[in-house]
């Protein structure tokens, strides 16, 4: 179990490599004054096609936008779990290690986010409320696939109602693809924002995966 662990956590490392790589890409190759205020994108081709192909829709885009608060409550409501476990244990080392493990993969999360809010890579290819804002990678498929899965973790063992835990573990993973799909064809992300923020994701999720259960082995 172990050594399967480990290799997950190499791939996961493996995959921030390429994210890393990826964002060096899209800031050097094909790099072109195709957004709004002349905003620059890299791979200016593709983006610019399969914007063309989606357009834009304001509606998805505002529904996945208040969505956005899905991940953000669960994420709230795993951290009230951690506080009630500290407060009635008297100890935070007596917290379930998952839930301290969950509580420091949130971290860099947010620190991630902030990075990227701070390091701007391009701006997204149409103007929400007359500004231009900070697209790469793509915070809400970022933040959705960040959550929603180490939340899924967290429900294999906590929900004990075999088909409960189905049915939750199923709409979680519609909800996931919503969300990624909906932001890509709502037009507010450059495709290359969408695969930035999936690569960064599924990377740091393999990685706390593997280091939760290397630890718990």
């Amino acid at each position: 179990m172990e050594k399967k662990n480990i290799k997950l956590f190499f791939v996961g490392v493996g995959l921030l490599v390429a994210f890393v790589l990826w964002t060096v890409l899209v800031c050097f190759i094909d790099v072109r004054a195709i957004g709004p205020r002349e905003s620059s994108v890299g791979f200016a081709t593709l983006n610019e096609y399969v914007h063309n192909l989606t357009g834009v829709n304001m509606y998805l885009y505002v529904i996945t936008d208040w969505l956005g608060l899905v991940p953000i409550g669960v994420a709230f409501s795993f951290a009230v779990l951690g506080l009630v476990q500290w407060i009635k244990r008297k100890s935070l080392l007596k917290v379930d290690r998952s839930i301290l493990t969950l509580g420091g993969f949130y971290i860099v999360v947010m620190a991630l986010y902030i990075l990227f809010e701070i390091v701007v890579i391009n701006y997204r290819p149409t103007l929400i409320g007359e500004n231009l804002e900070a697209s790469y990678p793509s915070s809400t498929t970022m933040l959705v696939m960040c959550v929603m899965p180490t939340a899924m973790m967290q429900f294999s063992t906590r929900i004990k109602n075999d088909l409960f835990r189905r049915c939750v573990m199923f709409t979680t993973t519609v909800f996931i693809a919503f969300m990624v799909i909906g932001r890509l064809v709502s037009g507010v992300h450059w495709i290359t924002d969408i695969i930035g923020g999936a690569l960064l994701s599924t990377a740091i999720v393999l990685m706390y995966y593997s280091v939760g259960n290397i630890k718990n082995s």
